[in-house]
């Protein structure tokens, strides 16, 4: 019982935290630089209520951005760098462009127009109205650039994105009688096909402690991928990204075994469902789509994308 009570406790500092803290505490154990603005004020004309119509209230920003290193000595210049400025040109742009209704559309532009810069790859941004009560009243989103797709070069030198189609089997669908006749549906589309599954329905350890829970569930979830292998020989575990781009290329059907590349990521995904797993992956290989074949409501989550997803989400019924 204790272990949960500090699991809250340490989520609710967190959550009020500078988002500094949040990133940090989001970091994998080779943490990316980072460069933060803290409590940056600006006065513009935002909101939806009629009050705040024609008149202009005090915003507060607090940014912080994770950057890739330079990839040559920076000889103290600083066209080398993600400047501050590039921070406050995004805000004072986006407060430029249009009068807006929602701190969290200002939010979204914000991140995007600094993601915009080559050396950012995930951005934290607070918003907060400072006169609108007793209080600040905010949002705080979370963004990364968007993935890079992988490459297929042909013989004669042309280069084509791969678009994959990412596919999440519930259990029913891993044990339906006509799974090769889905396999081969799935093939005939001409994507490559990466295959992704959930929870097997059996008991499974549990620790009491969510750190290593999660990685219990992650192997429980590769031992359901190996019973997809058993299945159909076309279904080849797969565990590194390296082998995931490598099968994408050659057109071979895999089965992802989760737990060396999420907690490996530094943006891995923070839900632990399954179908959020598989959301997760599809928009990191940069998916044409994601099916969820049997996964309609139940244990698994909801099956709509969430907002600000750049993937589709399917359900195809058993």
């Amino acid at each position: 019982m204790a272990h949960g009570s500090n699991d809250l406790s340490n989520d609710i500092t967190l959550a009020f935290a500078h988002p500094e803290a949040r990133a940090e505490a989001s970091a994998s154990a080779d943490p990316r630089d980072r460069i933060s603005l803290r409590d940056h004020i600006v006065s513009a004309e935002i909101g939806a209520f009629q009050q705040e119509r024609g008149l202009e209230q005090r915003l507060q920003f607090n940014v912080v951005v994770e950057v890739r290193p330079a990839p040559a000595p920076l000889d103290d210049d600083v066209d080398r760098i993600l400047s501050y400025d590039r921070i406050t040109e995004a805000i004072a742009d986006e407060l430029a462009a249009e009068r807006l209704n929602l701190l969290e559309t200002l939010a979204e532009r914000v991140a995007e127009r600094i993601l915009a810069a080559p050396q950012a790859m995930r951005v934290f941004v607070r918003v907060e109205k400072l006169d609108r009560g007793p209080g600040a009243l905010g949002v705080e989103i979370v963004r990364s650039r968007a993935p890079t797709p992988v490459q297929h070069v042909a013989d004669d030198g042309t280069k084509s994105n791969l678009h994959p189609l990412v596919v999440h089997l519930s259990n029913d669908a891993i044990a339906a009688p006509d799974l090769g006749v889905r396999l081969d549906a799935l093939e005939a589309t001409g994507l490559p096909v990466i295959l992704t599954v959930g929870l097997p329905e059996v008991a499974r350890v549990e620790s009491g402690h969510r750190p290593t829970q999660r990685r219990i569930d992650l192997l429980a979830i590769e031992q359901n991928a190996w019973v997809l292998a058993s299945r159909d020989p076309r279904c080849v575990v797969v565990a590194t990204r390296t082998e995931i781009d490598w099968a994408m290329k050659h057109g071979q059907m895999i089965v992802w075994a989760p737990s060396k590349i999420v907690l490996d990521a530094v943006d891995g995904p923070q839900a632990r469902g399954a179908v959020d797993l598989a959301l997760w992956l599809a928009e990191q290989l940069a998916a044409t789509r994601l099916e969820l074949h049997g996964e309609v409501g139940g244990d698994h989550g909801d099956v709509t994308a969430p907002a600000g997803s750049r993937v589709p989400v399917v359900p195809i019924a058993l």
